[in-house]
C-alpha cells in the first residue's frame, strides 16, 4: 500500500499527540544544519490531498500489548503490536490493523543515511510513489538501535475497497544502516490519531543482530 512506503522506522506529528513522558527513552534529535524542517508540496500532482478525518479512528490504545518479532532474512528485530495481521516476504514484513500499520523493508546500501542524503533520495522516492505526499521533516536522530534518519510526512491512503474512499494518513519512516544494509521502518495511521508513544516504542525497539 502507498501509505506503507518506506525504508524504515516511518508524518507530521500533530499538536494533539501525547508527549513522551519517559525522558530516558526519548528520541534524541542530533543538532545539525541538515536537520531543519523541509515542508514540500506533493510531487504527485495527479492526486489531491484528501481532508483529514474529524475525530479520526486509529488511536492505538495504551493497553495495547506488544510482542518481539525477529526477521531472520533481514537480520533485525523489533517490538510490534500483538494481534495485528502479519504479511511477510523475505526481509520485508508488515503488520496492519484497520487504518494503522507498521512495515519494515531492507535493501542494500553503500553508506549510512544522513538527513541530507535522505532528503535528496528516499524522501523524493516516497513523494513520487505515494498519494499526494507532503514531506514535513527529515531529521537525524539517535535511538537505542543506533543513529537513524526519520522522515515525517502526510499522504493519502489507498482506496478502501468497501467504501471506495481514501483517508489522509500521517507517516513516519525511520532509516537504519548496518554493514551494507538499510532498513526502512514505517508506521502510519489516520492523520490526527494519537499514537506517538506506541510509534516511539517500535522505533526505539529496532535492533540489528
Amino acid at each position: 500500500m502507498r501509505a506503507s512506503i518506506a525504508v524504515l522506522l516511518f508524518v507530521s506529528a500533530t499538536a494533539c499527540k501525547k508527549p513522551d513522558t519517559t525522558p530516558a527513552d526519548s528520541v534524541t534529535i542530533v543538532a545539525s544544519s541538515s536537520t531543519s524542517s523541509t515542508t514540500e508540496a506533493p510531487i504527485n500532482s495527479t492526486e489531491t490531498a484528501v481532508a483529514p478525518e474529524v475525530n479520526p479512528p486509529g488511536d492505538i490504545p495504551d493497553s495495547q500489548a506488544f510482542v518481539s518479532y525477529t526477521n531472520s532474512a533481514g537480520g533485525y528485530k523489533l517490538d510490534v503490536p500483538e494481534g495485528w495481521a502479519r504479511t511477510e516476504n523475505g526481509s520485508s514484513v508488515s503488520f496492519v490493523n484497520k487504518f494503522d500499520g507498521v512495515k519494515v523493508d531492507v535493501a542494500a546500501a553503500s553508506a549510512a543515511p544522513t538527513a541530507a542524503s535522505v532528503r535528496a533520495n528516499e524522501a523524493k522516492t516516497i513523494q513520487s510513489q505515494g498519494g499526494a505526499v507532503t514531506i514535513n521533516t527529515v531529521t537525524d536522530v539517535s535511538l537505542r538501535g543506533g543513529k537513524a534518519v526519520v522522515i515525517k510526512y502526510a499522504s493519502n491512503s489507498d482506496v478502501n475497497p468497501v467504501t471506495n474512499k481514501r483517508i489522509r494518513l500521517e507517516n513516519e519512516t525511520y532509516l537504519f544502516y548496518k554493514n551494507g544494509k538499510e532498513a526502512m521502518l514505517t508506521v502510519w495511521a489516520p492523520q490526527g490519531a494519537d499514537n506517538v508513544d506506541q510509534w516511539q516504542r517500535m522505533a526505539k525497539s529496532f535492533r540489528w543482530p
